[in-house]
């Protein structure tokens, strides 16, 4: 028998009138008029119609139209154009194949008009992906991904990995997912920061890491997650933290214009614009100033709210600003390893319309320095003795940030809960799927 390579659905056109083709999917939806059955096929690129005629193949109709939606079907027939249907063209089968049999009822609808609850769907999340909203926004965090990568390599860093169990807290405090590592116990990484770090004293001086962040935070809110996943960064011979937000800034700016045009974002109804550079630079105490004109009284060091950060957010958009850098923050506000400035730190806070994606500094590279501000934030040394030797033998000035994954997908796209933008979230209750 002779083959026929499987088309997806936008590989097609009026153009292929008469060609012979194999087309395979999903059964989205079946229209049975009596003597004429139209049924919407979909598959990773979109849809198409299959039209069948009763009176001329009977045995084909009857097979297609007690289908239940979802069903998985191959289909080898003739593309005909058509411009009255969706892309121009339909396909009239002269084979059809019933690859696996959808159940019924369906735990949710894929193309029903029905709100669907947010645990409904990360339940059925196999199924919530089928729709076509949800799926786009997968496809814009691979290129998301993907032009990160891109832009990093091009400007000289090469992909590491770092462990993920580990034997310390990476920044210090209490939000750690405790794990059994045989007889001792052992951590989930908050971050590959410690790592990255002590990669800089190796000569492999500009690294980045696409990875995973386990963070045991209590908070339950449409902006956290306990696994997520970010776009670290680490580089040597900088003179100070402006180096590190330069190359951020350009990353950020380097995603946008790779993603602003991509047909998923007319789907989602969403608009992106590319960022001008350079990004504002807000200096915390300006931060403290504007706010407190907005009604918020924070007091010096303290961190910024959501409600804090929307407003900010909501300053910067009046201005025309999605993107904004916060610096200068009180060094007690910051990690152990983040370079001093006086009482101030060599920090900074990338936000997108209202929303934290990145954090990052200049961070100490002088190992008594390093080991004086662990101290001073109430931990030991000792258990940071690994991380602290690379400080012994020559390590030169360096800095980096990491920037959230879904976070940055969540501000660009505008969605509301974060758990869209991961496909199967954990938080503080959901273990599963």
């Amino acid at each position: 028998m002779k083959s026929y390579r499987t088309h997806y659905s936008k590989e097609l056109s009026g153009n292929d009138n008469g060609k012979k083709v194999i087309v395979a999917g999903w059964v989205e939806d079946i229209r049975n008029l009596g003597s004429i059955a139209f049924i919407i096929l979909r598959d990773r690129r979109g849809t198409l119609q299959i039209t069948t005629f009763k009176k001329q193949h009977k045995e084909i109709f009857g097979k297609l139209v007690s289908l239940n939606r979802e069903s998985v079907i191959s289909v080898r027939g003739i593309c005909k154009a058509n411009e009255k249907v969706r892309n121009g063209y339909e396909i009239i089968p002269e084979k059809v194949e019933i690859l696996s049999l959808a159940d019924a009822p369906l735990p949710m609808g894929v193309v029903d008009k029905v709100n669907v609850e947010m645990n409904t769907r990360l339940d059925n999340r196999f199924i919530d992906l089928r729709r076509e909203e949800v799926r786009a926004i997968f496809l814009i965090r691979d290129s998301l991904i993907n032009s990160a990568r891109e832009f990093l390599r091009k400007n000289g860093f090469i992909e590491v990995h770092t462990p993920k169990i580990i034997a310390s807290a990476s920044e210090g405090g209490t939000n750690l997912f405790r794990v059994k590592y045989f007889e001792k116990d052992a951590y989930l990484a908050q971050s590959p920061q410690l790592y990255k770090q002590m990669l800089m004293a190796t000569g492999l001086d500009r690294v980045y890491e696409i990875g995973w962040y386990f963070r045991a935070e209590e908070h339950n809110t449409r902006r956290h997650l306990n696994e997520s996943t970010a776009i670290d960064i680490e580089m040597a011979f900088i003179k100070n933290e402006e180096d590190v937000m330069k190359i951020l800034e350009r990353l950020v700016q380097h995603i946008c214009k790779r993603i602003y045009r991509m047909e998923e974002l007319s789907i989602l109804n969403v608009d992106i614009r590319v960022p001008s550079l350079p990004l504002p630079r807000l200096k915390y105490e300006d931060v403290l100033d504007i706010l407190k004109e907005k009604g918020f009284e924070l007091q010096w060091g303290e961190d910024l709210g959501s409600e804090e950060e929307r407003a900010i957010g909501e300053v910067m958009r009046e201005e025309g600003k999605d993107f904004y850098f916060i610096t200068k923050y009180p060094l007690d506000a910051k990690p152990f390893y983040t370079m001093p400035d006086g009482s101030l730190s060599r920090s900074f806070d990338l936000g997108c319309k209202g929303i934290e994606i990145a954090s990052g500094s200049q961070r100490i590279h002088d190992y008594e320095l390093l080991r004086e501000r662990i101290e001073k934030n109430g931990l030991k040394p000792e258990d940071f003795q690994d991380y602290l030797k690379a400080f012994k033998y020559g390590m030169p000035p360096h800095g980096g940030f990491g920037m959230g994954i879904e976070r940055l997908l969540m501000a660009l796209l505008d969605i509301k809960n974060v758990r869209e933008c991961i496909l199967f979230p954990r938080d503080r209750t959901r273990l599963r799927p």
